[in-house]
């Protein structure tokens, strides 16, 4: 009977106790969970126009010498961007460039034969295919290319001589690579090489020395570009898409 009293004073003791205790623990705090944020979806499709500056370098037989020139135009286009990562699209591009004022000496008649080769404008109208890593493209292109005119001089001792060429200097072909990377929705920037050839030709009459001689007409050109890119609403959605 004194144990079974014990254990009930004990039991009464501990009940008192309990809600003591309870009333001094803090009430839990609940906080909210994060909202979802998936990554942007980069899509390429769409149509751009932008700009771009750079510099040209004559090749290795080309009649423009070795010195670069500066370089800046516009181009323009549209992509498509299919099977998940790849970009295939169109670009028209006008390029000016700053005047030559070098020549390549051919020996043969004394002081030599000074001819040179100045061409102002190069144009392109190419293809392009591409494989988009999220916001960056790396592609490749090729196509039409053209420029103002077959611009060639020729002088001896600073006295212009008369001379002929055969071939035709203003239309060629043009092939290229770059990278292009989209830093701002409807904005991305670009490098790339591109390289354009507009044939050989031989000197049909000339100066002793220089009938005979043949020579490449070419380009080497990088750039570095700007971007805006429009929408194709239900093509493509926004360029960037945030949900």
């Amino acid at each position: 009977m004194k144990k079974i009293l014990l254990a009930t004073v004990a039991l009464v003791a501990l009940g008192a106790t309990v809600p003591a205790l309870a009333a001094d623990l803090a009430p839990r705090t609940y906080t909210k969970a994060p909202a979802y944020a998936p990554s942007p979806i980069y899509n390429w499709t769409g149509f751009y126009i932008g700009g771009h500056i750079g510099g040209a370098f004559a090749g290795n037989n080309s009649l423009t010498g070795s010195d670069g020139r500066f370089l800046g135009g516009i181009q323009g286009g549209a992509d498509y961007q299919f099977a998940t990562n790849w970009v295939l699209g169109v670009e028209a591009q006008y390029s000016w460039m700053t005047s030559n004022n070098n020549g390549v000496l051919f020996p043969g008649t004394g002081v030599g034969t000074l001819v040179s080769s100045n061409s102002n404008e190069l144009g392109s109208v190419t293809g392009r295919l591409g494989y988009s890593f999220g916001p960056a493209l790396l592609y490749a292109k090729g196509g039409y290319a053209f420029k103002d005119g077959d611009h060639i001089s020729a002088s001896i001792g600073g006295v212009p001589v008369a001379f002929t060429t055969d071939g035709n200097h203003h239309d060629g072909y043009t092939v290229g690579a770059g990278l292009e990377y989209m830093f701002a929705p409807n904005w991305s920037a670009k490098i790339e090489y591109q390289y354009y050839n507009f044939g050989s030709g031989t000197f049909l009459t000339g100066p002793a020395g220089l009938v005979g001689t043949r020579f490449t007409d070419d380009e080497h050109t990088v750039k570095a570009g700007l971007n805006y890119r429009f929408n194709w609403g239900s093509w493509g959605g926004p360029v960037v898409a945030k949900y």
